[in-house]
């Protein structure tokens, strides 16, 4: 993650009291980085494997907390599964979802996020 994506991500999710961050096992360095550049309230910090028998402890874990925003930072691959069990099994919404430059793209309407340039996207 760049120092302009992280800025442009932090300013997305500005308004937020708590955050909730998820990520795959080699995106965890990112969100690290995201918590500590935060300095808000991190609810809980969630990470997953690429491939998994079916991502559900992952994904209640990820949604149970009810934040103002979530905040993921994944390789597609990571995220497909992980996204796919959350929309299947929990109240998670990709509207209030924010997502690093890798997600960029992926077919999921309201999933929003942040360029390496710091501009910002949205998948409609």
């Amino acid at each position: 993650m760049t120092s302009l994506e992280l800025e442009a991500l932090l300013g997305l999710i500005g308004g937020a009291r708590h955050i909730v961050i998820g990520t795959d096992t080699s995106s965890r360095a990112d969100g690290e980085r995201l918590a500590t550049a935060w300095g808000g309230t991190v609810l809980a910090t969630v990470t997953w494997p690429e491939t998994a028998a079916s991502w559900l402890r992952q994904a209640l874990r990820f949604a149970a907390p009810e934040p103002d925003a979530w905040v993921v930072s994944a390789t597609p691959a990571g995220w497909t599964g992980m996204s796919r069990r959350l929309l299947r099994s929990t109240s998670w919404s990709p509207h209030r979802t924010f997502a690093t430059s890798a997600l960029e793209g992926f077919p999921l309407p309201g999933l929003r996020g942040a360029r390496t340039d710091g501009t910002t996207w949205e998948t409609a």
